[in-house]
């Protein structure tokens, strides 16, 4: 079984994209630069935003995540895995995380990428505020 969601954002100069364990989405339009995991803001959609059948999916202990970033004429991939401890209600963020830690911002976890880990090349799009940003999150078991 398979499900994905697109998540359409934007690039914002504050993107910092240097910590080492999280990765963050946010529907928050602006952005200090304190907040090193965010890589896109003004997102259309949170963890509670997310369609009940993908939420089923991720809230497996078998199901792995594939989220491929588009920005520009860039892309990135990373791969993550499903918890049934996931609450997904976030009204406003979705992150993704390299540990087992789980809150109600989580959308996945055992991540093998963290924001710290995204190519120079697809960073330096995100921190452009003009630049849309696709994010399409695969869920599969």
């Amino acid at each position: 079984m398979e499900v994905s969601e697109v998540i359409l954002a934007h690039g914002h100069e504050n993107v910092q994209a240097t910590h080492r364990t999280t990765l963050e989405i946010t529907k928050a339009p602006h952005l200090s630069k304190g907040g090193t995991c965010i890589i896109a803001v003004k997102a259309d959609k949170a963890s509670a935003d997310l369609n009940p059948m993908f939420k089923k999916i991720m809230r497996r202990k078998d199901a792995r995540l594939t989220v491929l970033i588009e920005a520009g004429k860039t892309a990135e991939v990373l791969i993550a895995s499903g918890s049934p401890h996931l609450v997904l209600t976030h009204p406003t963020d979705i992150v993704i995380r390299k540990s087992d830690y789980v809150c109600d911002r989580t959308l996945a976890i055992k991540a093998n990428k963290a924001a710290f880990d995204l190519s120079k090349n697809v960073v330096a799009e995100l921190k452009n505020p003009e630049r849309n940003v696709k994010i399409t999150l695969t869920a599969k078991v």
